[in-house]
């Protein structure tokens, strides 16, 4: 039985892994070609190689460029490892990376002492510095004038943890240190946006940045070994372990993460629940004194199998130790974890990612799956499984849902900058709770929305949130943003209360939020009620952020549910093949939404992008810093949109 959500197909052609003669793969190449930019935002999925572009940009910042120092921060301590000593000019690079020793504050310390550490180093000769977040926020605190770092060059790893929030202490830093210094500035990322209504940059300071973008479909293509990836949701009823030996492949490089003890999957019994998966694999008959590792003998292999347990903290340090030094693909099969094991796990052999329990951020869901698409020559094939509570919903509804839920993780993997909704499928009641709440079978909910406080805000969200939804669609400033570039906290924050404000002009400041919340949810959940109120009306329109503008997500027209089969006592959900030629349409189709062109002016176009395409040899480029260029570009895939239409009306 075929059990992927997705299966997409690539070229295996190993350019992505091939080098040039400075020893730089494709992304890092591209990288470099910017390495002048005093402002530089990399997008690139893991494994494409962020750590050494850094390294690459960052000496040629010291050697070539004249700056005096090198910062680099890392959101956790694990990461840091990615920037070890590390010999290039054997490559062909003209310099080798080196840290010294001290100035490694990822490694164990108290934070008192990283952050004075930091502040010594400022004063210093010495060059290279690497720290976690963290330690750059609190140092930071204590740094009274951001001249300090003039001439300095400031690299961010995983970008999307920064903020533009007002409560963000990295976010605030970082847009004072972008204009109140002459530093450089080099962020990176693997999935440019957070899951959440926050942007990463104010647009002003955004706008700053050259942009290098490597997506995951390029990725992937250029690979050696790796040639297909998957997706797969199985919805089940009881103990999700009990559904895990149906899913679980102990055959696969495997990293199973277990829920949330807050989620609704929990059994809130976190080591119970790791007990019971080693039952369901085998018997432990020993454990590795230098790794840590549990001894497993598998019950369908009878093969001994070596898994690493870091949700139980007792040992864990040894255990994290030793994932650190994996070399060889037989040092390890199974990795059980709960909230680590996700953002910077370098396990370059895992092919198969199984996650117990709803991811309700994008971003999670893009890390985990970027732990298993390493290209290595142990797998032709990476999967990620969804097990899922099945949910109270009708067959129809969970369909259009994971459509949905499929269609923005496709448009993330493009490294389209995607806000998704962050709902859940409520899970159907056991008998024993069926007449708790209020909801009928079809609900969909969306958690954490303000509770009505009053009979005005009830009011105003049982019988006027059509009304309200027309008058914000069509507000003047609304619709604006649908062609321009405009941050999703704009709408969200200000456009939209606006609107809401001029219409209900005595509501206080908390109506006014509960009711924000509800029609932002409301513009963002089709066919959805919510969890706080009673009598709640559905949205019509789901919109998810691409490219720095809203698409409605329904004019990505494709479908990709093939069937719906049976799975323990739920289903799982399968769907149709996504090859290289599918993600090459969701690609133009959603570059074909970000501007609006008429008739008249494609027409009038397409004889410049001819013109323009024979004078450069190549087609426009999208990400081109030329305004004009990027026109064209997204001009052209407005052309071959309404072609293909045309082809398909006609067939």
């Amino acid at each position: 039985m075929k059990t992927n959500l997705v299966d997409v197909q690539y070229h295996a052609t190993g350019k992505s892994t091939n080098t040039n003669e400075m020893g730089m793969r494709a992304m890092q190449a591209r990288a470099f070609e910017k390495r002048n930019s005093q402002y530089l935002l990399v997008k690139a999925p893991p494994a494409s190689g962020k750590s050494r572009a850094l390294m690459f940009i960052a000496l040629d910042k010291l050697i070539n460029q004249r700056l005096s120092k090198v910062i680099v921060a890392v959101p956790e301590k694990t990461i840091g490892a990615s920037f070890k000593n590390t010999d290039l000019q054997k490559y062909g690079f003209f310099a080798d990376w080196r840290v010294e020793s001290k100035n490694n504050l990822t490694l164990q310390g108290g934070q008192v002492r990283k952050t004075q550490a930091f502040i010594d180093f400022l004063k210093s000769d010495d060059q290279v510095i690497i720290m976690t977040h963290a330690t750059l926020r609190f140092a930071y605190e204590r740094i009274a004038d951001d001249h300090v770092f003039d001439n300095v060059f400031l690299a961010i790893d995983e970008f999307h943890h920064v903020s533009a929030s007002d409560n963000s202490v990295l976010g605030g830093a970082l847009s004072n240190i972008i204009r109140n210094s002459s530093a450089h500035v080099m962020a990176m990322t693997g999935s440019y946006f957070r899951g959440d209504s926050v942007p990463i940059l104010d647009p002003a300071d955004e706008a700053m940045f050259d942009k290098v973008t490597y997506s995951y479909y390029e990725q992937l293509d250029g690979y050696k070994y790796l040639k297909s990836f998957g997706i797969g949701y199985h919805f089940y009823q009881g103990k999700y372990y009990e559904a895990i030996e149906d899913v679980l492949d102990t055959t696969k490089k495997t990293i199973i993460h277990i829920p949330n003890v807050n989620s609704s999957e929990s059994t809130k019994q976190k080591y119970n629940e790791v007990d019971e998966i080693l039952d369901i694999i085998g018997n432990v008959e020993g454990q590795d004194e230098e790794t840590g590792f549990l001894l497993v003998r598998d019950k369908k292999t009878n093969n001994i199998l070596k898994i690493a347990d870091l949700v139980t903290e007792t040992g864990r340090d040894t255990v994290q130790t030793a994932l650190g030094k994996i070399e060889s693909v037989d040092e390890l099969d199974i990795v059980i974890a709960l909230g680590m094991a996700k953002e910077g796990f370098d396990w370059p052999f895992a092919e198969y990612a199984l996650t117990v329990g709803y991811r309700g951020s994008l971003t999670e869901i893009v890390q985990i799956i970027g732990r298993v698409t390493r290209d290595s020559p142990n797998k032709t094939h990476s999967q990620f499984t969804n097990l899922l509570q099945q949910p109270a919903a009708a067959d129809d509804e969970v369909t259009y849902t994971v459509n949905n839920m499929l269609k923005a993780i496709t448009a993330s993997l493009l490294m389209e900058q995607v806000l998704a909704p962050e709902y859940n499928l409520k899970p159907k009641r056991s008998p024993k709770d069926k007449n708790k709440g209020n909801h009928e079978n079809g609900d969909i909910f969306v958690g954490d929305l303000k509770v009505p406080g009053t009979q005005r805000v009830k009011d105003i969200l049982t019988s006027d949130m059509t009304e309200l939804k027309e008058a914000i669609l069509t507000d003047a400033d609304v619709q604006a943003t649908f062609k321009a570039e405009t941050d999703p906290a704009v709408v969200n924050k200000i456009l939209i209360p606006k609107v809401i404000l001029t219409k209900y002009p005595d509501l206080d400041k908390n109506e006014l939020e509960t009711v924000r919340q509800h029609m932002v949810a409301s513009l963002n959940l089709p066919h959805a009620t919510f969890e706080t109120t009673e009598d709640s009306a559905g949205g019509s329109i789901e919109f998810i952020k691409m490219g720095s503008k809203f698409v409605n997500i329904e004019e990505l027209d494709i479908n990709l549910i093939d069937s719906i089969n049976p799975f323990q006592n739920a289903f799982e959900v399968i769907s149709r093949d996504v090859d290289v030629p599918t993600l090459k349409i969701i690609q133009r189709t959603i570059d074909a939404n970000k501007y609006d062109f008429d008739d008249n002016e494609l027409v009038i176009l397409l004889d410049q992008i001819v013109e323009f395409s024979q004078n450069n040899g190549r087609e426009p480029d999208k990400n081109s810093t030329d305004e004009l260029e990027r026109r064209y570009a997204f001009a052209l895939s407005a052309l071959r949109e309404r072609k293909a239409k045309v082809a398909r009306n006609n067939g």
